[in-house]
This record gives structure tokens, sequence and C-alpha cells, in this order.
């Protein structure tokens, strides 16, 4: 019985712990790994002088800013992810480059960068109708439990709202020279050959790969930037600490969830018809027996390198962005 009850308020501390983490990880990201989200909380002032705003057009347009300079990378890993057989990330850039010249470098990017601005609107107006709920018209703080129950429905909520254009952009930039007109053209295209549930195609997988990558990524992230806070006895981290832990930790929770994301990707990219389709082939279950059987394991992690070349000018560029495009409106970082 004493051991138990040793053993009972370690257990409750890292939960709380735990909580702590994920809750600060739902609010600081808005796409993870990339762009700054809305901050924790906007303060009565800043909802009354509509401060709230210049936050989210100034994380709407880091991310949109970061992913387009990152977008040859996104489209390697696309283009990788779906290949069934091994491929050279050289002989993959160069087919490419010769398919459709420099330029296809950006497929996709124009419905990637369209989607972060009512994403973040989205998620931000369900993160606080969601705390509205809890809170029940009491001004009370919100406990760390319900903030991350806010942030998880506003989260889920954004990602559904949303999901279509993830499988549009995914179509798009697999798309060959000629075959879409652009976005509205791909979109009629794709709903008369495939039906409304294409467009929902691997969102499951894309759900579930949140839930560790969202846990190893902070965890290790707050994990790195205390013991260094700690020892360096110092209460204001620096840029290039932020840069490294965001880096290490984004790596990690990569390594962890990129077969979901993988995934969703080979689900999002099958075309499929009433003649083609073979049911237990073109669920996720189905697609994970499937890579490994013929693949092997290596293949649920094809395209990962370029993904991981991302990681460290997409941080950056996102972080640098929103930094100055904040104080050009007006707001600092929260």
């Amino acid at each position: 019985m004493a051991l138990e009850q040793t053993n009972l308020p370690l257990a409750g501390d890292i939960l709380d712990d735990f909580a702590i983490i994920f809750r600060e990880l739902l609010n600081k990201y808005l796409d993870i790994g990339e762009d700054m989200n809305i901050p924790d909380d906007f303060t009565p002032n800043e909802m009354q002088t509509g401060k709230w705003w210049r936050h989210l057009a100034a994380g709407g347009i880091a991310g949109a800013v970061s992913r387009t300079c990152t977008a040859p990378l996104d489209r390697l890993k696309v283009f990788l992810q779906v290949q069934t057989t091994k491929a050279r990330i050289s002989d993959s850039f160069i087919y490419m480059l010769k398919e459709g010249g420099v330029r296809s470098f950006w497929r996709g990017n124009g419905i990637n960068v369209l989607k972060i601005a009512p994403e973040t609107a989205i998620k931000f107006a369900a993160y606080e109708q969601v705390k509205r709920l809890i809170r029940q018209n009491e001004s009370r703080q919100m406990t760390i439990y319900e903030r991350f129950v806010a942030g998880a429905c506003a989260g889920g909520f954004s990602q559904t709202v949303i999901y279509p254009f993830e499988v549009l952009k995914t179509r798009l930039a697999l798309r060959k020279t000629g075959q879409y007109k652009g976005i509205a053209d791909a979109t009629a295209k794709i709903y008369h050959a495939e039906g409304i549930r294409s467009f929902y195609r691997g969102y499951i997988p894309n759900l579930l790969g949140i839930i560790p990558y969202a846990g190893i990524d902070l965890a290790v992230y707050e994990t790195l930037k205390k013991k260094y806070l700690n020892h360096h006895q110092t209460e204001q981290p620096s840029f290039w600490l932020l840069l490294g832990c965001g880096s290490v930790s984004s790596t990690l929770g990569q390594v962890c969830s990129y077969p979901l994301a993988l995934v969703r990707t080979r689900l999002q990219a099958q075309v499929i018809t009433a003649e083609t389709a073979i049911k237990s082939q073109h669920t996720m279950v189905g697609t994970f027996r499937r890579i490994i059987a013929t693949e092997g394991v290596s293949g649920l992690y094809r395209g990962i390198t370029p993904n991981f070349i991302k990681v460290l000018p997409a941080v950056s560029i996102s972080y640098v962005v929103y930094e100055y495009t904040s104080r050009a409106l007006g707001v600092n970082m929260t």
C-alpha cells in the first residue's frame, strides 16, 4: 500500500505535465512544425481593439511565405510518397523538371496557401465557442484539461472543414502537365469522376497522425528548452534555442507519425472508380498491409528525407516572418 500511495502523486504529476505540454502545442502551432498559431488566449483589450485579427493575419502570412519557399521540397516529398518502388531523390527531381519545368515544383502550392486563412479563422472561432460552452458564461480561468479539450475540438473541427483542400493539394501536386486547368477544374473533375467522398480520403490516418506527432513533438521541445533555461539560469529563450529545440522535436515527431502521413497521401492520391474499386485495398488498414507486403517497412518512410530537409527552413522562415509581420501590424508575439 505504501508503494501505491507513493506512485499515485507521481502519476498525477506526469499527467499534469503532459497536459500542459500538449495544451501549449495545440495553442502554439497552426500547422504542426511550420506555422505560428493563435496565441494561448487573447486578452479582453486585444479582443476589443481588434488586435486578435492581426495575430491571425501574421500567422497566415508567415505560413504562406514559409510554404511557398519550401514548396519544391514538399512536392518532392509527395511525389516520393506515392511511388511503389524505391526511387532516388535526384531521379525524381530530374523527372519533375523534365515533365513540367521549374514551375512544376510549385504545383499544389496555390491551394496550400489559400487554405491557411480559413483554417486559422475556423480554428480560432471554434476554440472561442468551445471555451464559452465549457465556461457556461462564467468569467473564471479555464483549467489545463478544459483548454486541452477546447484546443482538440477546434483542431479537429478545422481539419474536418478544410480537409478537402488537403486532398486537392495532393492531387494538384501530383498532376501531369495539362491534366487540370486550375483548382476549380480539378475540383469539378474529381467530383464528377469519384464523388464527394473522394475529398475525405485519408481523413482518419490524418487525424490519428496528429496524436503521436503532437505528444512527442512538444514533449521533447519543452524538455530541451526547460533544461537549457534551467542550466543557464535564464528566463527568455533565444531565437536559435527555439529553432534548435523545435527542429529536434519536430524531427522525432515525424519519425513516429510519418507512416500515417504516407498512408494518408496514398489514399488521397488514389483515383477510384466503380470498375477499379476493391474496398479492402482502399482503406487505411488495407493500404498499410499492401505497403508492408510489397515494399517492406522501409516503404512506410518514402519521401521522409526531403521532409526532414524542409523542417529547418520552414520553421526559420515562419518564425522570422511572423515576428516582423506582427511588429508591422502593431502586436507582439504572445
